[in-house]
């Protein structure tokens, strides 16, 4: 009896949704990734095609598992916004993150940097934002004639693709949105709610001692004259 030919069929290939890597390496550096992560969600909060993702694998190549890296937040026009566990570019319609940021920590080694530069470039990306909070040091890149060209100067820079506005003109770098409000942290924005709230109270209560002394009025001297 003939034994009938083995089949040798490909394997599945897995994209791992995390590298093992830190997504921070110390405080400063992770308050600087979520504040502009959460700022840029709430920025584009009413658009259901731009996606905005912190620290998540972004495969630019289907079936090599091995080109990837995470930016610490990127934003991709033209995509749903939805949970993903990685960026998989060719389930997203062949759209790359158009903006990517990086924060800088001690950590980090020029060669890496280089390295993030030449991905980000050779696979699509339009704007790039890098910035070292220990230095206040902001670099940026914009493509031109098909690749990342540096912005010579970033001192009050907007950028094409969010709008946003880049102040470098004190210690720590601040951020715009369109409107002209700044990039928030938590807390800050925690505060800036309770403060509103707060104020919606005072004048609820001057609204209802304004409605006692017209009742007042009205009872001893009758409805008010039109």
């Amino acid at each position: 009896m003939v034994s009938p030919p083995i089949l040798n069929t490909p394997s599945e290939v897995i994209y791992p949704d995390r590298d093992g890597e830190p997504m921070a390496d110390n405080t400063e550096q992770f308050q600087w990734i979520v504040v502009i992560k959460e700022n840029l969600e709430l920025l584009f909060a009413n658009d259901p095609n731009v996606f905005v993702a912190g620290d998540l694998l972004w495969y630019p190549v289907e079936g090599n598992p091995k080109i990837r890296t995470a930016p610490d937040a990127l934003v991709a026009f033209g995509r749903p916004k939805g949970r993903r566990g990685s960026y998989q570019q060719w389930r997203e319609q062949g759209i790359a993150p158009q903006v990517v940021f990086e924060v800088l920590s001690p950590g980090n080694r020029k060669v890496e940097m280089d390295k993030k530069l030449l991905f980000y470039d050779r696979y699509g990306v339009e704007e790039y934002y890098l910035y070292g909070p220990d230095t206040n040091d902001l670099s940026g890149w914009l493509r031109a004639d098909d690749y990342l060209d540096a912005i010579e100067s970033l001192a009050d820079w907007i950028s094409p693709r969010l709008g946003i506005r880049f102040d470098l003109s004190g210690e720590v770098l601040r951020i715009y949105s369109p409107d002209g409000k700044p990039f928030l942290t938590h807390v800050e924005i925690g505060q800036q709610l309770e403060q509103a709230r707060q104020q919606a109270e005072q004048e609820k209560q001057r609204a209802d001692e304004m409605e006692k002394l017209l009742q007042q009025y009205r009872d001893r001297f009758g409805s008010l004259p039109e």
